[in-house]
């Protein structure tokens, strides 16, 4: 177990050595900042693709507004999941989770055949997103 000592919360058991290198702090940012990234993608690809996909399945307002909101709405999911799943599978688990998530969102996404599917996947990219 570490000791710490009053000055600055340093372990003295040597355990800070492994991970306070330069290219483990670079890790783990990339890995904490990649929900940000999915996000923005995600935000970026849709924001280029509503008006073709307005006219493909002739979505109303409504729909339309459930076509790009719907990953918010996984997002918010997958956040509020994320602590506890973490917690009970373990982190590198949970980030592998978010990318099979994502992927079967890119996928469904590709040629959906109705709204409702493209919502659907839309929703299951956004949980993946959140839990990242």
């Amino acid at each position: 177990m570490a000791t710490f000592d009053e000055s600055g919360g340093i372990p003295q058991d040597g355990s800070a050595t492994d991970r306070g290198s330069a290219l483990y702090l670079t890790g783990v940012c990339t890995v904490a900042a990649l929900g940000g990234v999915l996000f923005g993608f995600d935000t970026a690809v849709i924001s280029g693709t509503i008006g073709l996909l307005k006219m493909q399945f002739e979505l109303e307002p409504l729909m339309e507004g459930w076509v790009v909101s719907s990953v918010l709405l996984g997002c918010i999911c997958g956040a509020m999941a994320a602590g506890t799943l973490s917690d009970r599978f373990g982190r590198k688990k949970m980030l592998i989770l978010s990318a099979v998530l994502f992927l079967i969102s890119a996928l469904g996404s590709t040629v959906p055949p109705t709204p409702g599917l493209l919502i659907a996947v839309r929703l299951i990219g956004g949980l993946g997103v959140g839990v990242a």
